[in-house]
C-alpha cells in the first residue's frame, strides 16, 4: 500500500528535499503545501530565486519548511561573502558553493552564511559544496577528491554530489553532509541527469540529504508519486 502522509516519519521527511524549479511563487507554493507531509526541505534554485527573490524563502519557512538555497555561488570571496550573509539571515538553511572556486571563496561563503544567520537568531546552516555537477560525465577523475578536500578544509558543512561518487566522499570526509541530486524512481524518465540513482541506491550508499525534483513534480499524480518514493525507503 502507499505510504499514508500522516504516517511518513520526520526522520525520512527531514532527508527528502523538495526540487521547486518554477519561475512563479504562486504555483510553487501550491506544490510545496501539496507535498508538504511528504518533504521536511524544499529547494529553491535560480529560476525560482530568479522569479521571486527572498519571498520564495520566507514563504517557504511559512510552511516549516528548512529552505535549501541552490544557487552555486562562485565569485570574488567578498561578494560570495556578502551575498552568503545575507541569504543566511533571509533564512536558508543550506546553501550552495560552487567547489570550482578557491578556497578564499568558499571560506567567505562559510563564513557570511553562518554570521547571517547567527545575527537572525537562526539555526546554523548548511554551506554546501558543489563538487561535480550530476550531470557531468566528463569531469576528470582528480577533481571530485580535490574539490571534497577543499570543501572540508574550508569549513563546508556538507557536499553536494552523485550516488556514485559517495563511497569516495565518505572516506575522504566522513564528518560532511552528504546530499545527492539526480534522484529517479526505477523507471522513470533520468532527462538531463546523466549520473542519476534511484533513492534506495543513494540512501544505502550513504547520502543523508536526497534531493527530488521532476520524478515527483513531473508525474501524473504528484502525491502518488512521493507516496512511491518514501515506500522505496521505508521498505
Amino acid at each position: 500500500m502507499p505510504a499514508e502522509a500522516a504516517a511518513v516519519p520526520a526522520e525520512i521527511r527531514s532527508k527528502l528535499a523538495l526540487v521547486l524549479d518554477l519561475d512563479d511563487l504562486v504555483p510553487a507554493m501550491r506544490l510545496a503545501r501539496e507535498l508538504r507531509p511528504y518533504f521536511g526541505v524544499a529547494k529553491v534554485g535560480l529560476e525560482l530565486y530568479a522569479a521571486a527573490g527572498p519571498d520564495a524563502i520566507s514563504s517557504l519557512m511559512d510552511l516549516e519548511y528548512d529552505v535549501f538555497v541552490d544557487l552555486k555561488l562562485l565569485d570574488i570571496p567578498t561578494t560570495v561573502g556578502r551575498a552568503a550573509r545575507v541569504l543566511g539571515a533571509l533564512g536558508a538553511r543550506y546553501l550552495t558553493l560552487h567547489a570550482r572556486g578557491d578556497a578564499d571563496m568558499l571560506k567567505a561563503g562559510v563564513e557570511g552564511l553562518r554570521e547571517g544567520a547567527s545575527r537572525a537568531g537562526l539555526p546554523e546552516p548548511y554551506p554546501l559544496a558543489v563538487t561535480v555537477l550530476t550531470s557531468d560525465i566528463g569531469a576528470p577523475p582528480h577533481i571530485f577528491p580535490h574539490r571534497v578536500a577543499l570543501a572540508a578544509e574550508t569549513g563546508c558543512g556538507g557536499i553536494v554530489c552523485a550516488a556514485s561518487d559517495l563511497v569516495e566522499a565518505r572516506q575522504l570526509a566522513p564528518r560532511l553532509l552528504r546530499v545527492v541530486p539526480g534522484i529517479r524512481l526505477e523507471g522513470t524518465d533520468v532527462h538531463d541527469q546523466a549520473r542519476a540513482s534511484t533513492p534506495r541506491e543513494a540512501f544505502d550508499g550513504g547520502a543523508d540529504l536526497l534531493v527530488i525534483g521532476r520524478t515527483v513534480t513531473e508525474a501524473d499524480d504528484h502525491v502518488a508519486a512521493a507516496a512511491a518514493l518514501v515506500d522505496e525507503l521505508t521498505a
